[in-house]
């Protein structure tokens, strides 16, 4: 792993009980296995699991056992790798990269660094003149894009930075309140995270901050997995209910609010964890800043109107009928609607450009529209 300034050595973002982890990696003394947290048990477990086959990498992805736009990216590259070392030479070998190609990026529709992973992993490997080849190039190039997105969070919470600092200066030092929502820190990404990576420099820094964190049903990734990440980080932090925090705006209680975003589109429409919209609305009626934190890697350059093109996940309804929690030292799940009624469970909305202050990137913070946003590009 290459050496990155004073912030990546001296400020690690993913702790778990003090000792430093990242989301995903290559097993120590096992190329051939990947090994990544299992989101599905924390707070309440800390478990790792392995991944051997394209198959295991496909179900990590659909099932959530990894989540968050970068690290979804990650986790494709490493099983596009498993899926090389499932083939043999033949004359169908063009094909049969071609269909792990799809079959993985069939695993989940909106997050655009999945798509983007899998055709990086399939335009390095052209080059490859046999089979082991393309396997070696293939490992390179997951390998690469994990520590391109580390870097990616790295510069996002230093781009970022300055929005926090400017409201504190303005508080002269009192706390800054900063809503979140969903989860957009370290366990989204591989280190650091989108929205938290300014939060946790901020935090380094000595800037005295709050975290709102809405607890984000049906999955309660806010509750269950923000909430995890800012109290292994020591950093102060409330759980809300997701509907409370129009209520916080009107009282003041809120200084900005800082999302990730799974795809934005080239106009700046952001699609991010469904209740992200009606965020957007509460803050723009009262004129608190709203920012979306996310790589370059989550924007669909094709794509210029979100609102009608991004697609929607709709996930299984037993996510909203049934609540999670830990009892009796396991995680036990408990009905709690009519077991009858019908469920209709969108994953995901899209906030429009116009709600959207500005975007924070690895490359700078830009408004949210097409013309600033092609800008970033370097």
């Amino acid at each position: 792993m290459p050496i990155f300034p004073y912030f990546y050595q001296k400020f690690t973002s993913m702790n778990i009980n003090g000792k430093h982890y990242h989301t995903i990696w290559l097993k120590k003394n096992d190329p051939k296995t990947i090994q990544i947290i299992d989101q599905r048990l924390l707070p309440f477990e800390f478990k790792t699991q392995d991944l051997k086959t394209i198959q295991d990498a496909y179900t990590a992805i659909k099932e959530m056992w990894v989540r968050g736009a970068p690290l979804i990216g990650v986790a494709a590259a490493y099983g596009m790798y498993l899926g090389f070392l499932g083939l043999n030479d033949s004359e169908n070998l063009n094909q049969e990269i071609k269909d792990l190609g799809l079959f993985l990026e069939s695993s989940r529709p909106t997050a655009v660094n999945l798509k983007f992973a899998i055709d990086l992993v399939l335009e390095k490997t052209n080059a490859g003149k046999s089979l082991s080849d393309k396997i070696q190039i293939a490992l390179e190039t997951a390998n690469q894009l994990k520590l391109d997105e580390i870097e990616n969070c790295r510069l996002i919470g230093e781009n970022g930075f300055p929005l926090i600092e400017k409201i504190s200066k303005a508080k002269k030092g009192d706390t800054v309140n900063i809503l979140t929502h969903c989860n957009a820190g370290w366990l989204a990404c591989v280190d650091y995270g989108t929205a938290t990576a300014p939060i946790y420099l901020a935090h380094e820094k000595g800037i005295k901050i709050h975290v709102w964190v809405d607890e984000t049903r049906p999955r309660n990734q806010g509750a269950r997995l923000t909430a995890f990440e800012m109290d292994q980080q020591g950093i102060p932090h409330t759980v809300i209910a997701d509907n409370t925090g129009g209520l916080l705006m009107q009282k003041g209680m809120v200084d900005m609010v800082i999302v990730g975003s799974d795809r934005t589109s080239s106009n700046g429409d952001v699609a991010n964890k469904i209740g992200t919209y009606l965020k957007a609305l509460a803050a723009h009626d009262n004129k608190i800043p709203f920012y979306a934190a996310l790589p370059l890697s989550t924007i669909d350059w094709n794509m210029n109107d979100g609102i009608n093109e991004i697609p929607i996940e709709q996930r299984d309804e037993d996510e909203v009928k049934y609540v999670e929690g830990w009892n009796n030292n396991q995680i036990t799940k408990v009905r709690v609607m009519p077991e009858n009624s019908p469920v209709l469970n969108y994953g995901f909305d899209v906030t429009p450009a116009k709600y959207v202050s500005a975007i924070i990137t690895e490359n700078g913070v830009c408004n949210a529209n097409k013309e600033d946003i092609e800008n970033l590009k370097k």
